[in-house]
Order: C-alpha cells, then structure tokens, then sequence
C-alpha cells in the first residue's frame, strides 16, 4: 500500500544490485530489483520509492521499486512484469490472448521454462496453446521505448526457445511490458544489444508474435493498460 513506501532521493548505485539512497537526511542501502543499467532513470537527487523489507535477516533494509522520471512513476520491479501481464491476460485486457481456459506462470517444457503458458482445453484435450515470454521495458528515448538497456544473452537465449516451440507447432508470444508511461512506440535497442535485435527479427519471421502494452504504474497498485501499442524491428 502507498502508506508502506519511503519516499526518499537516490544518491549512487555502486553496483547493479544496490542504491545508495536518502531518507531524511540518513543514507540508507536499497535493493535494486533490475539489473539493467537504468542511467537515465538513477540520476544522483532523482526521487525514488522504498519498499521496507519484512525480513530481519537480510542484507539490505528495503527495495527501490519506483523512480520519479519526467513527471512520471516508472517501476524498476522488473520482476514484477511477469504478474502485471498474467493478471492482465485473466481479467481480459490482452485481446490478443482471450479465449484460453487455462493460464498458468513459469511452465516447464523440455529443459526451458516459460513465463506464461496457455492453453485452450476442450474435454481434457488441449486443442490449442500458446508460450508467452514477457520483457519488463524502462529505456525511453523521446517517447520510444526499447529493450535490452544492457546487452542480454538469456533474453535471445529465450527467443531462440520460442523459435524452437513455434517450429514445433505451439503458438509463440515475446510480450514487452513497458514500465514506463511516457512511452507511445516500441523497438528493440539495435545500439546496445544487436544480437538480441536480430534474434527478434528472425523470431518474428519464423511466426513468434510480438506484443507491446503498458503498464499504470501507482504506490498502491501497477497493472495492465488494456491498449496495444505499435513497433517497429528497424534500425
């Protein structure tokens, strides 16, 4: 709830895991729930958003989930992207993806495991299934956002298992969840990861399917805006 949260200003990120941050004149150490590099976001006297941790035995006493960013909240829960669509799908709001009686997190198949799995069931027998794989997005550029902000090798690793699945006859999604509200325009991020630009094209043209919404990002709820969004594979 928003009553839980610590507003407080970042000062340093010393590694991709932690935040020096300020609350009330005191330094404090943060988690950082992203291991993208985030430099347009974690500007030294940007306000961020707390979390304070239950736990009493670990390291760090909260979690920077939320950055103040051109008049916007923007989440860096990357984790958290994986609930925003799986609850999105069920309530409705991905018209892409309606029609499926059967929604489950992280299925296992072969030695890879899925973000999102659905499945069409019609007496026991499942008639019809998808694989979706979803990406939490935070780079924006003047209203465009893009994806990896940090060269990826598990994200292409990732496309290249959808690639596989699709040739086997299973219906393939890549879905970028953009964290970021000031977003109107996807494309992947051809500077700082061509690998994963190209394995996105070539996921693309084999039949993986792309697709982008948004997050509304608030201190007391983030979820799904039901609105796709447009993208571009080019340069």
């Amino acid at each position: 709830m928003m009553s839980d949260f610590k507003k407080a200003i970042f000062k340093s990120r010393p590694n991709r895991f932690i935040a020096i941050c300020e609350i009330d004149g005191d330094n404090v150490k943060a988690h950082v729930p992203n291991t993208g590099r985030c430099k347009e976001l974690l500007i030294e006297g940007v306000t961020v958003y707390l979390l304070p941790s239950s736990n009493p035995k670990r390291k760090t006493k909260y979690s920077l989930i939320f950055v103040e960013n051109k008049g916007e909240l923007v989440s860096l829960y990357s984790q958290d992207a994986n609930r925003v669509v799986f609850e999105g799908i069920k309530s409705g709001k991905v018209k892409e993806l309606k029609g499926y009686n059967i929604i489950e997190r992280e299925k296992t198949i072969d030695n890879s495991r899925i973000d999102i799995y659905l499945g069409k069931e019609d007496n026991g027998e499942i008639m019809e299934d998808c694989y979706c794989e979803v990406k939490g997005v935070t780079l924006i550029k003047d209203g465009l956002a893009q994806f990896p902000d940090a060269p990826t090798e598990r994200g292409s690793k990732h496309l290249k298992e959808l690639i596989k699945l699709k040739e086997e006859g299973h219906r393939t999604v890549v879905f970028f969840l953009i964290q970021h509200p000031a977003a109107d325009y996807f494309r992947p991020n051809w500077e700082n990861d061509p690998d994963f630009a190209g394995n996105l094209n070539e996921a693309y043209e084999k039949g993986v399917e792309i697709l982008v919404y948004k997050s509304h990002n608030g201190l007391d709820k983030v979820e799904l805006e039901g609105k796709s969004l447009d993208f571009t594979l080019k340069k």
